[in-house]
């Protein structure tokens, strides 16, 4: 494996390439580097590298010719790297690809990035090391450097190591143990002492599920989980941020299709599969808000009949869903239900198709830390304005890159939780 680093700053990198198993890799002609100094593919005095934006703005910018020049100056079958904040986010799977790389090309961006048309002219793969800014690109290249060479040949000192670290199973790793067995009072798990081969392995995969779902969640929807795993999974006790969520289905006052205010009458497939959904994401309450008496009467007689009646003997799972709906008047009536249960008000957050929305779901679900939040949704052609008047919030539609954004409210209900409170969120 070649690295071929092209950056401003060459001595960056002299004391990680020669110290550690990287430096040990250099020695043995496991990793080969060549550190390109930029400056030395300019023509003036000052070895220019930088400029003033076009059209203004603040810090400067990576001249095109330089890079244009080092960048030719790599052999033609180099995989081309621009370190920079708006590449993907570095992984162990880019990691593992790229090792099988012979030779790598890395930019190191600095600045405010790169003159636009070197992006044109060549093939980057744009990397980032994360969601934050660096001052440039050369502590992004060397965890490139050191996460690729772990996968090469020689590198460590068993080839077994590198399939047992986090990430490479789609869990982060069980914790370890050494000598001694007791340190200030807290003992080796007995279970790693006791030489039993299949109930230590079950132990190590159990505290990496453990700690995945404590640390990392999103990391278990693409990790290889067999029926074992998901029981122990379901096992841990754990307060589920959903149980501070609440959907409140609102029949009054909802939008006819001429934009006037009215009321809706209840559906037997909204009942049912919203409750559904709640029960399945373990929401906290749903409650359906209709003024109207006949309404209030006939959605108790089909809850009581599925937790109450024959039906929910016939299907406990059903029973065990609807027992969670509670019926009110209005929304202000929910609100002062959830109040009652959760102990403080809760944060009104309207959904709409019909503008922007000024909150995502990624920002309701970090509410949910600290607070209930009640997700309103509305029924015929959606909530009245008096509604989202209430609301402290406005949640970003389903789709809203598409000008077609019309579900039914049980098909964006199951979206929105999902997108929200989902296992892998």
């Amino acid at each position: 494996m070649h690295f071929h680093v092209i950056t401003i700053l060459p001595e960056f990198f002299d004391s990680p390439l020669s110290c550690g198993l990287l430096g040990k890799a250099v020695e043995k002609g496991i990793v080969k580097t060549s550190l390109i100094f930029l400056r030395q593919f300019t023509d003036d005095r000052h070895s220019t590298v930088d400029d003033r934006p076009y059209g203004g703005g603040p810090g400067m910018v990576m001249m095109a010719d330089p890079l244009y020049r080092a960048l030719s100056s790599v052999p033609g079958n180099c995989r081309k790297i621009l370190l920079t904040p708006k590449g993907r986010p570095f992984d162990h799977r880019t990691a593992k690809r790229l090792s099988r790389q012979s030779d790598i090309a890395l930019v190191c961006g600095r600045y405010e990035g790169i003159d636009a048309r070197i992006e044109a002219l060549f093939d980057f793969e744009q990397i980032s090391a994360g969601d934050f800014v660096l001052n440039g690109g050369e502590a992004a290249a060397l965890c490139v450097m050191e996460s690729v060479s772990r996968f090469l040949p020689g590198f460590m000192g068993k080839n077994e190591s590198v399939g047992e670290e986090s990430f490479s199973r789609g869990l982060l790793e069980y914790p370890h143990f050494t000598r001694p067995e007791q340190f200030r009072g807290i003992d080796v798990p007995e279970v790693l002492l006791s030489g039993h081969h299949g109930r230590i392995a079950r132990w190590r995969k159990e505290r990496s599920l453990e700690k995945t779902l404590r640390i990392r969640p999103d990391l278990l929807d693409e990790a290889a989980l067999n029926r074992e795993d998901i029981h122990f999974l379901r096992r841990l006790d754990r307060v589920r941020p959903a149980r501070n969520l609440y959907l409140a289905l609102i029949h009054h006052p909802v939008l006819n299709k001429t934009g006037e205010e009215g009321a809706t009458s209840l559906t037997n497939l909204d009942i049912h599969d919203i409750a559904r959904v709640c029960e399945t994401f373990g929401l906290g309450g749903y409650f359906i808000c209709t003024p109207l008496e006949d309404q209030q009467i006939l959605a108790r007689r089909l809850i009581t009949h599925w937790t109450e009646g024959a039906g929910g003997k016939g299907n406990p799972d059903r029973a065990a869903a609807l027992s969670n709906i509670r019926i009110s008047d209005s929304l202000e009536g929910a609100v002062a239900l959830v109040e009652e249960q959760a102990g403080t008000r809760p944060i009104i957050a309207a959904t709409s198709a019909r503008g922007p929305g000024d909150a995502t779901w990624g920002q309701v679900r970090r509410l949910l830390d600290k607070e209930p939040v009640l997700v309103v949704l509305g029924t015929g052609y959606g909530l009245s304005p008096r509604i989202i008047a209430m609301a402290d919030i406005t949640l970003r539609p389903v789709c809203y890159l598409n000008p077609f954004n019309h579900l039914s409210v049980r098909s964006a209900a199951s979206i929105l939780v999902d997108r929200i409170v989902g296992d892998y969120n």
